[in-house]
């Protein structure tokens, strides 16, 4: 069976993607830029944005997992390497993983990523896309950060839909059974929920006490997430809910 290549592999999908494909028996390589020590799974040191070790990353694989992230400064540059090596090297498989509302939240990072999904639509590789929603990860950072000062100040209106990175793992590990399935449907969270209810299942978990207020912002960003742009409450796949996350998290 040949490997399956993930890239960005040590990150927080990455590695919820790579124990699971080790679980169910199937050979894996993390591209990674430094050397690591041998374990269950290959290691490829290789940087996508250069190019540098890419070539030899992609060389035998079976499929790609691109889950690496620069957080939109060089993502569709590096996704445009993978593509031109993978192509090289007759993969048959890429799966790309994106955002939910790419294409309505008017978001700097979030059109790099439309860009970059456009890249893998159009490089004549058998490929998919699956858009997920935000990760429990990110907004426990976020949360975090904000509940620092004496009050938690949030952006009134907003709700988000978590998504836990085993949920989004196992369907990439569906995905890749399935084979090229292009645009798959997107990949929700359990529940849409209110910020500020999150924000208070956030801090009961915590042992915090904050008021909570609710700021009003502007700008066009503000509005397409306001509107929901990011959210697909009929995708509602993942099972395991915000306060499940915070309870694994204690």
């Amino acid at each position: 069976m040949d490997p399956i290549l993930v890239t960005g592999g040590t990150g927080t999908l990455g590695r919820a993607l790579v124990e699971l494909l080790l679980a169910q028996g199937r050979p894996v390589r993390v591209l990674s830029r430094s050397a690591h020590t041998p374990g269950e799974h290959g290691w490829a040191v290789g940087d996508l944005v250069t190019g540098r070790g890419v070539d030899g990353a992609v060389a035998g694989v079976g499929a790609v997992v691109h889950c690496a992230t620069t957080n939109g400064r060089r993502d569709l540059q590096a996704t445009q390497r993978l593509v031109a090596a993978a192509g090289r090297a007759g993969v048959a498989h890429l799966v790309y993983v994106s955002i939910v509302g790419v294409d309505r939240v008017p978001l700097g990072y979030y059109r790099t990523k439309l860009a970059a999904e456009r890249v893998v639509e159009e490089s004549g590789l058998g490929w998919t896309v699956l858009r997920a929603t935000q990760f429990h990860d990110l907004l426990l950072r976020i949360l975090g950060t904000l509940s620092r000062p004496p009050v938690l100040l949030l952006p009134a209106g907003l709700r988000f839909q978590p998504v836990d990175v085993r949920d989004v793992a196992g369907r990439l590990a569906e995905l890749l059974a399935a084979g090229p399935s292009g645009r798959a449907a997107d990949f929700g969270g359990p529940e849409v929920r209110a910020f500020d209810d999150l924000a208070r299942s956030f801090l009961a978990a915590r042992g915090l006490r904050r008021p909570v207020v609710r700021v009003p912002l502007a700008g066009a960003t503000y509005r397409a997430y306001r509107a929901g742009g990011h959210l697909v409450p009929d995708r509602a796949a993942g099972r395991i809910t915000f306060e499940q996350a915070l309870a694994g998290r204690a």
